[in-house]
């Protein structure tokens, strides 16, 4: 209906002017419809300019952030991904993937906690169920028998994860460092999913499975790597699609993130 009113004006705007070369009078009159016309229309783009702004994403520390993603993209392309070529060189994938079985399945009591927390028992259950057989069957969770054999599915929760469930918001997006994309809930999760992961190094801890903060990191950077000879080139294609990289790793990110909260 805008629009057919603003067509219906700006004819009505192009009759009078047209008319007015031959009829004096009408031209105060002319100049009257054509400033009101023009005042709708500043109206509607107002209106138009202010829809785009509600749909800006609240994003305070984007100078920050970007200055972040450039360097974690640094880091990967020049650190990471030559190092995990050359681990896939030398290293077999079968091999590779049971390093991967390996951590996931020593992160049981981070899913087990969150899943507990969400009150999904039955994939607690599961979860649980998965590793008995794999430390023991799958040999210390090298193997994973519990889905081949078993069909019991993995079901990934962290406590960034548990907060989004009982409807704690994301806040504004954060980069970190070296981890890449987050929000505020989910940066704020990681000290409490650190307690529960027998890989981070915490004093006095009895499932401690390193001595020393540094053994920490390297074990962690050692899965990364592992990781990511898994799953190379899917980086270097998602920044194929980028126009900008930043805000597209980001909405990934934050989409991705709703999703799993969802599930």
């Amino acid at each position: 209906m805008r629009y057919l009113l603003i067509l219906m004006i700006s004819f009505f705007v192009v009759f009078s002017v047209g008319c007015s070369s031959k009829v004096e009078p009408q031209k105060n009159q002319s100049v009257q419809v054509e400033d009101n016309f023009l005042s709708e229309e500043d109206e509607f783009l107002s209106e138009f300019d202010d829809e785009l702004e509600v749909e800006k994403k609240f994003d305070p520390l984007s100078g920050y952030n970007r200055v972040m993603t450039s360097f974690n993209d640094g880091i990967y392309t020049y650190a990471f991904a030559p190092v995990a070529r050359g681990y896939k060189f030398f290293v077999h994938q079968e091999i590779r993937t049971s390093v991967n079985n390996f951590f996931h399945n020593i992160l049981y009591p981070l899913r087990l906690v969150n899943n507990l927390l969400q009150g999904k028992i039955k994939n607690s259950g599961e979860e649980t169920g998965r590793f008995l057989i794999n430390s023991t069957v799958g040999v210390l969770g090298f193997f994973d028998p519990a889905k081949s054999y078993f069909g019991l599915k993995s079901h990934d929760e962290d406590f960034g994860q548990t907060l989004g469930y009982w409807g704690i918001g994301a806040g504004p997006h954060i980069v970190l460092p070296f981890w890449g994309p987050s929000n505020l809930r989910d940066a704020m999760s990681l000290y409490p999913d650190s307690m529960v992961n027998p890989i981070d190094y915490h004093q006095d801890r009895f499932y401690n499975l390193t001595n020393s903060y540094g053994e920490s990191l390297y074990l962690k950077a050692f899965a990364k790597v592992n990781n990511i000879s898994l799953k190379e080139g899917e980086y270097e294609k998602l920044k194929e699609n980028a126009v900008d990289l930043y805000p597209f790793l980001r909405d990934v990110y934050e989409q991705y993130r709703e999703q799993k909260i969802k599930e």
